[in-house]
């Protein structure tokens, strides 16, 4: 039931990304970056109810981690544009 809707969510998403001109590589890895955010939360949860905070912090760090990596050519992209707009 809520593949639909993710569905639905994801091809508006690229809708809007074709119509701004916007690299499809960017989109993928800011889907997968959501998706890894999602995944992390829903595994700390669970381990939480199981009583492992401890675990469930570690995966939340893991999470975390791996968000930052995936998002370093994105902020790359930004930084690098930015230093173009402003004039030397």
């Amino acid at each position: 039931m809520l593949l639909d809707q993710i569905s639905q969510i994801i091809h508006m998403i690229e809708r809007i990304a074709v119509k701004a001109n916007v690299n499809m590589i960017y989109l993928e890895t800011i889907l997968k970056i959501i998706g890894i955010a999602y995944i992390a939360e829903f595994a700390s949860q669970i381990t939480k109810d199981a009583g492992q905070g401890a675990i469930a912090s570690k995966i939340e760090l893991g999470g975390k981690i791996l968000i930052l990596a995936m998002a370093i050519p994105i902020l790359t992209v930004i930084i690098e544009t930015i230093i173009k707009l402003i004039p030397s």
